[in-house]
């Protein structure tokens, strides 16, 4: 079995800030990523707060720049979900569904995944029309789509989603977690509207195509008939793949130099794309420092 130099598992912005600076350097990592490179930022309605888009760009163009940049530096993206990565006798194991890869070096670079709906039964002749990443809706026009969520993920959705559909979102709570300016936007869309200390209870297939969802609100039982529901309660890391024995050995490889965990994987709140990126060129760059050291 070959042994990589460097494998990254994740081909958002950090994993591919990563593997951009590392091939700058000459070095190939191998990065998988199992689903579309890009990771949260399919679901961007509008990047702002990123360097050299002075009136913001929408978050699956900047991915589609991503991408140009590392193809054009000849960087592949291996297209297989890592399901189990361990480390014994000073090497790292990384299964995937096709194949199982050795490395001395990884960076985890996963992202996170959606929270969901735990308190809500969801029946099965519903469950394809609820959502956790809007970027699957992004074809939907002339739909009538409910958003669970309070914080910037909800109110950034709804943008998103209401330049071709209609939208209400729903707040269980009485104060919304989004940043001002979200709310101070979806007040001035029509197509948006907002329900305060409302909570779905049931879901049931609603004829012919559609959910119908019923509510408790502070006036009492009210009912929505929609084409779709969106969850946006919040977002926990994606590591699905690490064995519990796995995790208890991390922090000792990090120590060591030889571990490294990027991005939204690690960083809860402060999930943002010039954070991921800056924090991938800085990874690489221990990386190289370390190659050179132990060559």
């Amino acid at each position: 079995m070959k042994v990589e130099q460097v494998i990254i598992i994740g081909a958002g912005p950090a994993g591919l800030a990563t593997a951009i600076q590392l091939k700058r350097y000459g070095v190939n990592p191998l990065l998988f990523e199992r689903g579309e490179a890009g990771g949260l930022l399919w679901n961007a309605n509008l990047v702002e707060n990123y360097l050299g888009f002075p009136l913001g760009i929408p978050g699956p163009d900047l991915v589609s720049l991503f991408v140009r940049q590392a193809q054009h530096l000849s960087i592949a993206v291996t297209p297989e979900e890592v399901i189990e990565l361990g480390y014994e006798q000073e090497m790292f194991q990384v299964r995937s569904v096709q194949a199982s890869y050795s490395s001395r070096l990884v960076v985890i670079a996963t992202g996170t995944k959606p929270q969901r709906l735990t308190d809500l039964s969801i029946p099965a002749d519903v469950a394809e029309r609820i959502f956790y990443e809007v970027y699957e809706l992004l074809q939907a026009e002339g739909k009538y789509i409910v958003i669970v969520g309070s914080g910037d993920a909800a109110f950034d959705y709804a943008l998103n989603l209401s330049r071709k559909n209609r939208i209400t979102i729903l707040n269980r709570g009485a104060q919304t977690r989004c940043l001002p300016l979200l709310w101070e936007r979806a007040q001035n869309v029509s197509t948006i509207t907002y329900q305060a200390r409302t909570a779905v209870t049931r879901l049931m297939k609603d004829h012919p195509d559609g959910i119908l969802l019923d509510c408790q609100g502070p006036a009492g039982g009210l009912q929505f008939h929609a084409d779709y529901m969106v969850g946006a309660i919040g977002r926990v890391a994606q590591v699905d793949f690490l064995p519990e024995t796995f995790l208890q050995q991390a922090p000792a490889l990090e120590e060591q130099g030889v571990l490294y965990r990027i991005g939204d994987v690690k960083n809860g709140i402060y999930r943002q794309t010039a954070i991921a990126v800056g924090e991938g060129v800085m990874t690489a760059m221990k990386i190289y420092r370390r190659l050179k050291e132990t060559r």
